[in-house]
């Protein structure tokens, strides 16, 4: 064994694979695999250094440094090394691609040989696990009292707000309290930087997406409620001076009705909410007087104290003195114990001395510090800080800093290359100007999350884009285009790439800039083209994110402004198939939604584009399922099958059986749903949340859930309760609210047929909870309506008519009929039991009638077989015979041993003669 670790030297072990870079050999369960070598070089570059974000620059530099190559060879090369390492099966992640940035590896790495140290691979899950909190400074000086009382109170208080100046150091104090608190609250502690955001109704989206939450309703706070009301957690949101009114309301919600959860703020002004706590942040202590105070004295004051650590940081070799000592006392002093302009002057010690720093800052500034907390003199301020060190660039590092204000949040440097340079400015300077930039603290490498990215602070972006705009007319439109336009390219290229949907993390922190370039595109000065483009290359990362809100107004607008020659487009096309899914989702099945979705399959069918019209084939087949119109489903399901069978591949096929098989079931013919379902399952690909995601819902899983209902119908109730249980647990390991409620529905059902009440109790609590905390509103209306048929069939009848009742009154407002039928049962039966005869018998024909009309004929059987029951009890015996010789017939034609084995037990209880 050692000779071969000396043979092979270093290995890089994930998952199976075992790579040998000095050897060149990979391994899969320790037989070679077959690779090629710029792949293979690939692969070692990006596990290197597991979970960094590689950009593309930086890998065409490492693995095609013999030769100059475009792009578009890396999409290639990385499209073939997900396929080879099976990235997306059965849940195995290994590349991520983050839009505008780069690619990372994401797998948990252990190191063998070349005398490393393995990591143990729970290392690395959990490191990927730990809380959005941003990286902690090594030593925050001058906060120790603040830090020991937030610390103390945070945990028992319900709101706290850090308010104080621009650049006191809220962030920084919040971040320490986030990091300590995090053992106290289990690690569930989100951070929210408000400063990335520049459209305040996204507000409770972003906290949602901050902290890992699916919002797939049109109430994104009722889904943030849902998953803390019950549990301590700690929401902190980050400058929300310029939301604020957004913010007091939600923080208000949250104070009301979370009451275990506890929220810390930082403004620079309170909320103004009940139950607030105000920390007010002064500035870093300095000496007011410095006569008479030795050097150890003055530097033992914060803001000095800070000063000394910052410019010893910027140039080791800094010796400070006692004269020295008193010029950084001084200019503490001007600067009035501000934390950020202390450190931007900092630099400029490093860089021109301790002397002319000094100098520079008195003949520059006029501050006029009274120590009271208005708005004018704290703005004054900054804009002093920023009007001195914007003086102190080159015309170069001028035009480079005012460009990057139009990123909002992190950015790359190629993005920066791709916005910033033009005929004016080249790569090389834009290239040099960002090092510059960055030693100078006016922007910031974003170190923390091993992306390669940098950003710019929130007041440094704001001051930029002010010159920005005053540069000129052109300015600021010509760099907002080019901006929009950036964004757009790395969309349209990441559709093309295997598995960017699979993972949602990469997505977030590019946000802001999607939306700051929607907002732009559609602005007044915006380019229409360009908007219609975005928005439909930015669907998909909506939808990933669970932004349906957000997803369905960009849709929306972009379909108000479509220029004629993009009708009837593939850009239409995925417009059209957004809209019509988040309307669904947010707004119900309404009429929209429908027509959407139709328009959308009338131009995948002119494009002869057979995927999209599979695709959309789903979306209304579920549709039309959801409002009762079964016949019309069951065409789409047909209509499926035709095109898959064009198409011919495996995953086809397993989308369109799956429609056929449960359009079939719902029909009926439970023998031919159970072949099409069996198909179904042996023919679709594992599930795979980016596959659900494209889809809308993942077929595979209702394929499941289905075939557990048409085997218990079928007469195997054993094996239906198992693949019952199969199919929730996958559903829930998706991380899709939509799919797992559908899962647990259906599940339900089988337990309810089955009797087996201690299942049905768990499903409906699972399905209740992820109902309520998703705030999806016919699925709540449901749960209502399950607890009422669990009640009934338990013999608790009265309470639970009206909660049936109610449910049935909800789902038919919302258009949702799918569960209409079996509540429709549970209620008849329930008036049954209470005598309610005349009642239950009219209910019963009238759902018989709107089975025979809609095609949802499934349950005939059963409802036969309980009308039946109701004439008899009225003395009517032989009609009852009637009716149940009726229900066996059609129970037997269905191939529904499930109601047959019901109504013969039936029958023979009724005609006891041998």
């Amino acid at each position: 064994m050692a000779d071969l670790d000396q043979q092979l030297g270093e290995r890089m072990c994930f998952g199976p694979f075992c790579l040998s870079p000095g050897a060149r050999l990979l391994t899969r369960h320790g037989e070679p695999v077959e690779i090629g070598g710029r792949s293979f070089d690939l692969l070692v570059v990006l596990t290197e250094q597991p979970g960094r974000v590689l950009s593309k620059r930086e890998l065409l530099k490492r693995v095609w440094s013999d030769v100059v190559v475009e792009d578009g060879s890396l999409r290639f090369h990385m499209a073939g090394l997900r396929k080879l390492l099976g990235d997306g099966i059965d849940g195995a992640r290994y590349i991520a691609t983050q839009v505008g940035v780069g690619y990372a590896f994401v797998a948990p790495v252990e190191r063998h040989g070349g005398g490393s140290v393995p990591r143990r691979p729970e290392e690395s899950v959990r490191a990927a696990t730990v809380t959005n909190l941003p990286a902690r400074l090594p030593h925050l000086i001058g906060r120790e009292r603040d830090v020991e009382l937030l610390v103390e109170r945070v945990a028992d208080t319900p709101l706290f707000s850090i308010v104080g100046a621009a650049g006191v150091g809220k962030t920084s104090l919040a971040v320490e309290i986030g990091h300590r608190l995090a053992s106290t609250f289990e690690d569930q502690v989100a951070f929210v930087d408000f400063s990335m955001l520049e459209n305040m109704a996204v507000v409770p989206s972003m906290i949602a997406g901050a902290m890992g939450i699916a919002v797939q309703s049109e109430d994104p706070l009722a889904v943030i409620l849902g998953h803390i009301r019950d549990r301590p957690f700690l929401l902190i949101l980050d400058n929300c001076e310029h939301v604020i009114e957004a913010v007091a309301g939600i923080v208000e919600r949250i104070v009301e009705e979370a009451p275990r959860a506890r929220v810390l703020t930082t403004s620079r002004e309170p909320l103004r909410v009940r139950a607030e706590h105000v920390l007010r942040l002064d500035a870093l202590g300095y000496p007011e007087d410095l006569s008479g105070l030795t050097r150890d004295q003055l530097l033992a004051y914060p803001a000095v104290q800070l000063f000394r650590e910052r410019a010893t940081a910027a140039d080791s070799a800094l010796v400070i003195d006692e004269d020295d000592a008193r010029l950084l006392a001084e200019m503490c002093q001007r600067l009035g114990g501000m934390a950020l302009p202390i450190e931007l002057a900092a630099v400029r010690v490093a860089t021109h001395g301790i002397e002319a720093t000094a100098r520079q800052l008195g003949e520059r500034f006029s501050l006029g510090w009274s120590g009271r907390r208005t708005a004018q003199p704290r703005q004054q301020t900054l804009q002093a800080t920023l009007d001195w060190s914007y003086d102190l660039l080159s015309d170069a590092e001028r035009v480079v800093l005012e460009r990057l204000s139009i990123f909002v949040g992190p950015f790359s440097i190629d993005a920066a290359l791709g916005v910033v340079a033009d005929a004016g400015i080249g790569s090389d300077e834009v290239a040099v100007a960002l090092d510059e930039l960055s030693s100078k603290s006016l922007i910031a490498p974003d170190r923390s999350r091993r992306t390669g990215t940098y950003r710019l602070l929130e007041m440094t972006r704001a001051y930029a884009r002010e010159k920005l705009v005053a540069r000129g007319d052109a300015a600021h439109p010509t760099i907002a285009r080019r901006h929009a336009a950036f964004f757009l390219a790395e969309l349209e290229m990441a559709e093309q790439e295997e598995g960017v949907l699979q993972d949602a993390r990469p997505l977030r922190p590019q946000l802001g800039n999607i939306r700051s370039a929607l907002d732009w595109c559609f602005g007044p000065e915006g380019d229409r083209r360009l908007a219609v483009r975005l928005a439909a290359a930015s669907a998909p990362v909506f939808l990933n994110l669970s932004h349906l809100i957000e997803c369905r107004t960009w849709c929306t607008r972009a379909l108000g402004e479509i220029m004629d020659d993009q009708r009837g487009s593939a850009l239409e096309l995925e417009l059209q198939a957004a809209l019509g899914i988040t309307l669904m989702f947010t707004r119900g099945n309404s009429e929209a939604a429908g027509n959407a979705l139709v328009r959308a399959l009338e131009i995948a069918t002119t494009l002869d584009d057979k995927w999209n019209q599979l695709r959309l084939l789903g979306r209304l087949h579920i549709f039309h399922e959801r409002v009762g119109e079964y016949a019309v489903a069951m065409r789409h399901a047909e209509h499926a099958v035709a095109v898959a069978e064009v198409i011919g591949a495996p995953e086809a096929i397993g989308v369109a059986y799956s429609l056929s098989g449960i359009s079939h079931h719902l029909a009926g013919d439970q023998k031919t749903a159970r072949h099409a379902l069996e198909l179904s399952l042996q023919m679709s690909p594992p599930s795979a949340r980016g596959r659900t995601i494209h889809y809308g819902f993942d077929h595979r899983n209702r394929s499941g859930i289905a075939m557990a209902r048409t085997l218990w119908l079928s007469g195997d109730a054993e094996q239906a309760g198992r693949l019952a249980r199969q199919f929730v647990r996958e559903a829930a390991r998706l991380d899709h609210p939509l799919t797992h409620c559908i899962a647990l529905i259906w599940s339900l059902s089988v337990f309810l047929w089955m009797e087996d009440f201690a299942a049905a109790e768990a499903d409906l609590a699972a399905f209740t909870e992820c109902a309520q905390v998703n705030a999806l509103g016919p699925y709540i209306a449901a749960a209502a309506g399950f607890r009422g048929e669990l009640d009934i069939q338990r013999g608790r009848t009265r309470d639970a008519l009206g909660a049936v009742e109610e449910s049935l009154s909800r789902l038919r407002a919302a258009r949702y009929e799918l569960l209409t039928t079996p509540f429709s049962i549970a209620l008849a039966r329930g008036l049954a039991a209470e005598s309610r005869t005349g009642e239950a018998l009219a209910l019963v024909d009238a759902t018989l009638a709107c089975c025979e009309a809609n095609g949802e004929r499934f349950a005939v059987p059963e409802l036969l077989r309980l009308k039946a029951g109701i004439v008899r009890s009225t003395g009517a015996k032989d009609a009852g015979i009637a009716l149940l010789e009726e229900a066996l017939a059609l129970s037997r034609e269905q191939g529904a041993r499930g109601w047959e084995l019901r109504v013969a037990a039936d029958l023979a209880a009724s005609d006891p003669r041998p």
